[in-house]
């Protein structure tokens, strides 16, 4: 008999989390479910060691690290975040990110559409 706790621990998010709409993101090895409320998004992201994010802004954004380690430059300022972490990037704020491991990492944003769902833009 499959021990069922194990099973679970192993997965990155549970079917509940992978069960809501996939982000579109035309990035390989990024991938995201999308929480959607009347004011903000909550994306549980799973992000393959891609590397290096360019530089770029939008709105404010607040995440934490569920796993892995991401070097994050906000304004210049870059620190590494590992499991329990958590961040803010304020509105316009130029930043980048760094992914040398896999992640998982919930980010909330302070807008209804900074991502839209696979297959509907």
């Amino acid at each position: 008999m499959k021990d069922k706790k194990n099973e679970f621990a192993a997965l990155p998010y549970p079917e509940m989390i992978k069960n809501l709409s996939k982000i579109e993101i035309p990035i390989d090895g990024i991938q995201g479910w999308l929480l959607q409320s009347k004011t903000k998004q909550v994306v549980f992201f799973d992000i393959e060691p891609v590397g290096k994010m360019p530089d770029h802004s939008h709105c404010a954004q607040w995440g934490i690290m569920l796993a892995g380690e991401m070097e994050l430059t906000i304004a210049g300022q870059t620190k590494i975040y590992r499991k329990g972490d958590s961040y803010f990037i304020p509105d316009g704020v130029i930043h980048s990110a760094n992914f040398p491991s896999h992640v998982n990492v919930i980010d909330v944003f302070d807008d209804t559409n900074r991502y839209s769902i696979k297959g509907e833009s």
